[in-house]
């Protein structure tokens, strides 16, 4: 196991590099999408639409966090349980999504999308929110503000403490 600090777009040369079990400390542009969201983003896949955010090289974080307190710029923003994204998954991936961050196993759809496509699967801990939300350094609204806590925010972190559940190899730790 290595401990590695990460900076985002998460290519290909970096992807290949990581190993289930691997402890990494990310840094720059991730995006939040939860189940609601997914949905939409689907939609405007199936339409032929522009999305919200670049798909290649880029991670979505399963979340959606709770109201910000005051003079902080979001509430508790720990991981959300992933299978319930797995059906949107496989798709993203082939889009060029690199990674996806959650908690819980992954579908055998998830992961033979992970290793055909030269994507991983990170795991941040849950009930660690109020700890996480600490490495968050900004936060915007980008997409379906109607959508409350699931609206899909870009994220800028700072040492963002994830593990390699499953590399682009296959290798899972939900399986070890």
């Amino acid at each position: 196991m290595a401990r590695l600090n990460i900076k985002t777009p998460l290519t290909k040369d970096k992807i290949e590099k990581l190993k289930a079990g691997d402890i990494i400390l990310l840094n720059g542009t991730i995006y939040s999408a939860r189940d609601a969201a997914h949905k939409r983003i689907m939609q405007l896949i199936e339409e032929g639409a522009d999305l919200p955010f670049p798909i290649k090289d880029q991670i979505i974080y399963y979340m959606g966090p709770t109201p910000a307190r005051e003079g902080k710029i979001i509430g508790s923003a720990g991981p959300t349980t992933s299978y319930r994204m797995d059906s949107f998954t496989p798709k993203l991936i082939e889009m060029g999504l690199a990674a996806s961050i959650g908690k819980g196993s992954r579908s055998t759809e998830v992961v033979n999308a992970l290793k055909a496509n030269k994507a991983v699967y990170l795991s941040a801990v849950g009930g660690a929110g109020a700890l996480l939300s600490k490495r968050i350094r900004s936060v915007k609204i980008i997409a379906f503000e109607d959508l409350g806590a699931e609206a899909v925010r870009k994220l800028g972190v700072e040492e963002f403490p994830l593990i390699v559940a499953i590399d682009s190899y296959g290798t899972s730790l939900f399986e070890r």
